[in-house]
C-alpha cells in the first residue's frame, strides 16, 4: 500500500512540475525563465525540483515538443496522403489548426518568440525526416499551378488559419468583438479556408 501510494505522489508532483513549467515557459519565454520561478510556481522546493528534472534545459524540451506535437502531430499525415485532393487537405488541415488553437492559444506566440530568440535550438529540437516539400500536398500544388512556386500557396494557408490566433487580443481591441464570438468566427474559418485556398488556386 505505501509503495503504490508513494508511486501516486511522484507521479503528482512531476506532473506538477511540468504544469508550471507550461505556465511560466509561455509566459517569460526559455530565455528569462529561471528554474527557481518554475519550483515556486508549483509549490515546491528548486531540490526536488533537480531531483526530477536535471536542467531547465531538459524541462524546456519537453514542454516545445509537447507543443510541437499538438500543432505538427496529425499535419505530417494529412500532407503525405496521396488518396485525397489538395481542397481535402486544405480542410483537414484548418481544422486540425483551429481546434488545436482555440484549446491552446498560447502556442503561436510561445512558438514565434523561441524562433526568434533562438533559431538554431528550436530548428534542431523540431528537426524531422518528413519535410513539407516532399510531401504529396506540395506535388499537388506544383502539378496544379505549374507557374506558381508551391511554398506561395503553403504560406498562404498558414497565415490564413494561424495569423487570426495571433493578431487575436489586437483585433479583440480594434473590434470589440468578444471571445466567445472569436470562437464561432475561427470554427466558421474552418470551411471558409478551402474555399478562399480554391480561390487562390484558380485566380489568374
Amino acid at each position: 500500500m505505501t509503495k503504490k501510494k508513494e508511486i501516486k505522489t511522484d507521479l503528482s508532483t512531476e506532473e506538477k512540475i511540468k504544469e508550471a513549467a507550461r505556465k511560466v515557459f509561455t509566459q517569460k519565454g526559455y530565455a528569462a525563465t529561471r528554474t527557481r520561478d518554475i519550483a515556486e510556481e508549483a509549490g515546491i522546493n528548486l531540490a526536488l525540483l533537480n531531483y526530477y528534472f536535471r536542467s531547465k534545459e531538459k524541462l524546456f524540451e519537453l514542454v516545445i515538443m509537447e507543443k510541437m506535437h499538438l500543432l505538427l502531430g496529425k499535419i505530417a499525415p494529412i500532407l503525405m496522403d496521396e488518396e485525397t485532393s489538395i481542397e481535402q487537405k486544405v480542410e483537414q488541415v484548418a481544422a486540425h489548426y483551429i481546434d488545436t488553437l482555440l484549446a491552446n492559444p498560447d502556442i503561436p506566440l510561445f512558438v514565434l518568440g523561441e524562433i526568434k530568440n533562438n533559431p538554431d535550438k528550436f530548428a534542431n529540437l523540431i528537426s524531422t525526416k518528413t519535410k513539407i516539400v516532399d510531401s504529396a500536398f506540395f506535388r499537388q500544388l506544383g502539378e496544379r499551378r505549374p507557374d506558381v512556386n508551391p511554398l506561395h500557396f503553403i504560406f498562404n494557408m498558414l497565415g490564413l488559419i494561424v495569423f487570426p490566433f495571433i493578431g487575436k487580443p489586437l483585433l479583440q481591441l480594434i473590434t470589440g468583438v468578444s471571445s466567445e464570438e472569436v470562437i464561432v468566427i475561427m470554427n466558421e474559418r474552418k470551411k471558409l479556408t478551402k474555399i478562399w485556398f480554391k480561390a487562390m488556386l484558380e485566380a489568374e
